[in-house]
């Protein structure tokens, strides 16, 4: 090993303390000197030929700078900057893992979609509570949209159809995704500090209630319950025999029994079993209205 790469060695060991302040981190990172072209060939030949961690390590923290630069790019959706150079940083690990210092391409140049593909994820999975991206074309369109409609506002039918064409989806799924991105979370309940008077009736928990356990809904229920029960019953005994079993086996057991096993049981024709059953049905119902 070189004096430099000692003299490199020993710098990077201490280039990163240990600190809970992402100015601190920031600071630290930019500190770590950039490699040549011929150290990081000769740290990248000793992760592939000896699976050195030292050399790993080397790779990885020489270019945490290019990570906080790419994260800095997508500060306008929302989330924190820390976490969005975290999930950049694991990024980079995957692309240090498989760079081929062969391929004729620097390590920065092969890392950068790596980076951006895992502040993607992210994104996606933290951007809102619904997950707004699903399939990977809605993906695509996803950052895309969002860039021109922050360029364009709303997009008229022309804008749609351009879009559409450039990034090969279809014009409804554009506009889906624009209704989505034109979208906000609500909290399901108002939060402590909100002391708007009318901010109540736009909460979900305003108008998604469950009145299952309501102690006066359960008592009325269970009053109509008894009630039609009841009237069911005494309607019922006003019915001759017949007419009643008909009625019982066809419509009040778990078990129904079909016309023909009826007209089985009564040694008639199922037809007759249909008009019995028509028949008891209409006194029925004229004695519970009554």
């Amino acid at each position: 090993m070189t004096q430099a790469l000692v003299t490199r060695n020993q710098t990077l060991a201490v280039a990163l303390p240990p600190t809970g302040n992402l100015d601190q981190y920031i600071q630290a990172a930019f500190s770590v000197p950039v490699l040549s072209a011929e150290q990081e060939r000769s740290l990248a030949l000793r992760l592939q030929n000896e699976g050195d961690l030292d050399a790993a390590r080397d790779l990885v923290m020489s270019h945490l700078r290019f990570v906080i630069r790419i994260a800095r790019g997508y500060s306008g959706y929302g989330l924190a900057l820390g976490d969005l150079v975290q999930e950049g940083n694991i990024g980079l690990m995957k692309a240090v893992k498989r760079f081929d210092p062969d391929a004729g391409v620097r390590l920065v140049s092969y890392a950068v979609h790596w980076v951006r593909a895992e502040i993607h994820e992210f994104i996606l999975r933290n951007w809102r509570i619904v997950k707004v991206a699903t399939t990977k074309a809605q993906r695509k369109l996803f950052f895309n949209l969002r860039s021109k409609k922050q360029r364009l506002g709303w997009l008229n039918q022309e804008e749609v159809n351009g879009i559409a064409d450039d990034l090969g989806v279809k014009p409804e799924v554009v506009l889906e995704m624009e209704s989505r991105l034109s979208g906000q979370d609500i909290g399901f309940d108002l939060t402590v500090e909100d002391d708007d008077e009318d901010s109540h009736h736009f909460a979900p928990a305003a108008y998604l209630t469950d009145a299952s356990n309501d102690p006066a809904l359960m008592i009325e229920q269970e009053d109509w319950s008894s009630d039609s029960n009841g009237n069911l019953s005494e309607a019922l005994a006003t019915l001759d025999e017949r007419s009643r079993t008909i009625l019982e086996e066809r419509w009040l057991t778990d078990r129904k029994s079909t016309l023909h096993e009826l007209a089985a049981r009564f040694d008639v024709s199922a037809e007759r079993i249909r008009q019995l059953e028509k028949s008891a049905l209409g006194k029925l119902k004229k004695t519970m209205l009554a």
